[in-house]
């Protein structure tokens, strides 16, 4: 595993640009979101299943000698694929104008938690990442860390349609940034969150 330098402002600090991958980086990104897709939802034969592990591994084995840290991986540093390039962060699409942040989401199938409904932790990641993002873009102020995130789930969220987002910055307060934000289904209110994100110090993680 390669490691890289102290940073300034602790451990936190926003991704340096890069084009490693190439060009098919963001195609073998969707290629792991669709095998999580298809991991929760085949009922394949035990044969299937048996050989889908093999393959799986191979995979494995083969990424495993290029471990970088956060720094040197792409993933979360390619600036010109959706979400950085980062597999975790639940696939948005965001723009900013006129003080607010808003955008569309698609949750899959494997934020599926029950009866077609999205995963109440999947929305929390959904909304830490959605007012991190409102934070740092509508303050210019790319060094904070959530300290509080309050979610209402108003209503069941669906997986496999494209929804909408909505965020913007209530007040500030000193090193405090109170945020909230909404979820919907057109003009339908599906969550809405809270959160207080507070500005670091210098070299504070």
């Amino acid at each position: 595993m390669t490691t890289g330098n102290a940073h300034p402002g602790g451990g936190f600090n926003p991704p340096e640009p890069t084009d490693k991958g190439g060009p098919d980086y963001g195609r073998f990104v969707e290629a792991v979101r669709t095998l999580q897709d298809h991991a929760r939802a085949a009922d394949a034969p035990d044969e299937v299943i048996s050989e889908a592990a093999d393959l799986v591994e191979k995979v494995s084995a083969l990424l495993a000698p290029y471990e970088a840290d956060e720094w040197h991986s792409p993933s979360g540093r390619r600036l010109d694929l959706p979400n950085r390039g980062n597999i975790m962060s639940v696939p948005m699409d965001l723009r900013v104008a006129d003080d607010r942040v808003t955008g569309t989401v698609l949750f899959r199938r494997y934020h599926l938690g029950r009866n077609s409904a999205v995963h109440g932790g999947v929305l929390g990641l959904l909304f830490d990442s959605l007012l991190g993002f409102t934070t740092a873009k509508l303050t210019k102020s790319l060094f904070q860390r959530t300290a509080h995130l309050g979610i209402d789930y108003r209503k069941i969220v669906p997986i496999g349609r494209e929804l909408q987002v909505d965020a913007g910055i209530d007040r500030i307060d000193g090193r405090k940034i109170f945020v909230s934000g909404r979820l919907l289904d057109g003009a339908e209110v599906l969550t809405e969150a809270d959160a207080l994100f507070v500005r670091l110090k210098p070299g504070q993680p």
